[in-house]
C-alpha cells in the first residue's frame, strides 16, 4: 500500500513539474513572440512615418528623419525591455515564487540601486534628455566628450560615435556636459584660401564667386548646396600671403564633399589665371669677404627650400625666414 501511494505521489509530482516547464516553456515562447512583434511593429511604423515625411518634402526632412529613427529605436528597446520583465513575473508566479514582497520592496531596491549606481542613473538622465531635446540623433555627426564622430547608435545610457580612423567610441551620456552637433538641418562651407601680396585681391574674390557658381551649378555637388559658397572677406594677413574668407551653405553632413570639390577647382582656375598660391620661402645673406680693412659686401638671394642655394651655400652663409 505504501509503495503505491508514492508511486502515485512521485507520478502527481512529475504531472506537475511537467505542467510547469510546460508553462514555463508557453511563456517564453510567448515573450519571444511579443518581442518580434514589437521589434516590426516598431520598425514598420518608424519607416511608414519617414516615407510621409519624405513625401511631403521641405527643408527639414533629413533631421525628422533621423529623429524618427532614433526615437523609433529608443522606443523598441524599451517596449521589448517591458515585454521581458512581465514574462519574467509571470514565470516567477508559474513557480509558485510570490512576487507581492519583490514589488514591495522595489521602492527600497530602487533607492539603494539610486545610492549605490548613481553613475548609471546620471547616465539614464542625461541619455533621456538628450533624446526629448532631440540634441543629436543617429547620422548626425557631433563632438562630444571632447571626441568628434558619426553617431551610429545612441540610447538612454550611452552613445556611440564612429571617428574618421573607423574607431568606434562608446560615450557614457552622463559624461556629456556640451554636445556639439555639426549637421543639424544644415552645415556649413567654412574655410580659408591664401593668395600672394601682389594678387588683385578684388580679382581674386571675383575668381572666388565663378567657381563657387559654377559648383552650384554641377549635375552632382548642386544639389548638395544650400546656398552658394562666396567670398566673404579678407580674413587676415598672414606670413606668406593674404587669406580670404570663403563661405557657404550645404545639405547635413555634406559640407567636407564641397569643399574638397571646391578647392580642386580653386587650384585648378588658379593655375589659369595665374594667381599664385603663396608657400614658405628661404632668404640666403651670403658674405663676401675683401682684402685690406674694407668691409665685407653682402649680397641678399631669395630661394625657395629646393633652390641649389640651398645646398651649395659657404659655411659663412646665414639664414633667416
Amino acid at each position: 500500500m505504501g509503495d503505491w501511494l508514492n508511486k502515485q505521489a512521485m507520478a502527481a509530482l512529475g504531472v506537475e513539474l511537467l505542467g510547469k516547464v510546460f508553462s514555463l516553456a508557453i511563456i517564453l515562447l510567448l515573450a519571444l513572440v511579443a518581442a518580434t512583434f514589437v521589434r516590426r511593429l516598431a520598425s514598420r511604423t518608424v519607416g511608414m512615418a519617414v516615407e510621409r515625411v519624405r513625401g511631403r518634402g521641405g527643408p527639414n526632412v533629413e533631421e525628422l528623419v533621423k529623429r524618427y529613427e532614433t526615437l523609433g529605436a529608443v522606443a523598441m528597446k524599451a517596449a521589448v525591455l517591458v515585454v521581458w520583465v512581465i514574462a519574467g513575473f509571470m514565470a516567477l508566479s508559474q513557480l509558485r515564487i510570490d512576487i507581492a514582497p519583490i514589488l514591495a520592496s522595489a521602492g527600497v531596491v530602487g533607492i539603494a540601486i539610486g545610492f549605490g549606481a548613481q553613475a548609471l542613473v546620471k547616465d539614464v538622465l542625461s541619455g533621456l534628455f538628450i533624446i526629448i531635446e532631440n540634441q543629436y540623433g543617429k547620422g548626425d555627426v557631433v563632438k562630444v566628450a571632447d571626441i568628434s564622430g558619426l553617431v551610429e547608435d545612441v540610447n538612454l545610457r550611452r552613445t556611440v560615435l564612429r571617428d574618421l580612423d573607423g574607431t568606434v567610441h562608446h560615450v557614457p551620456n552622463g559624461e556629456i556636459r556640451v554636445a556639439s552637433n555639426l549637421t543639424r538641418e544644415w552645415s556649413r562651407v567654412n574655410m580659408n584660401v591664401s593668395v600672394a601680396y601682389g594678387e588683385d585681391l578684388d580679382r581674386v574674390m571675383a575668381v572666388i564667386d565663378r567657381v563657387g557658381q559654377e559648383l552650384a551649378n554641377d549635375r552632382v555637388y548642386g544639389p548638395l548646396i544650400v546656398e552658394v559658397p562666396k567670398a566673404l572677406r579678407v580674413d587676415a594677413f598672414e606670413d606668406s600671403g593674404v587669406a580670404i574668407k570663403i563661405l557657404g551653405v550645404t545639405k547635413p553632413t555634406k559640407q567636407w564633399d564641397v569643399m574638397g570639390e571646391l578647392r580642386r577647382r580653386l587650384k585648378r582656375e588658379f593655375d589659369q589665371e595665374r594667381i599664385e598660391i603663396p608657400f614658405p620661402h628661404r632668404v640666403l645673406l651670403l658674405r663676401e669677404e675683401r682684402e685690406g680693412p674694407a668691409v665685407g659686401l653682402s649680397q641678399q638671394m631669395t630661394a625657395s627650400f629646393d633652390h641649389p642655394l640651398a645646398d651649395t651655400a659657404t659655411p659663412q652663409a646665414r639664414e633667416t625666414h
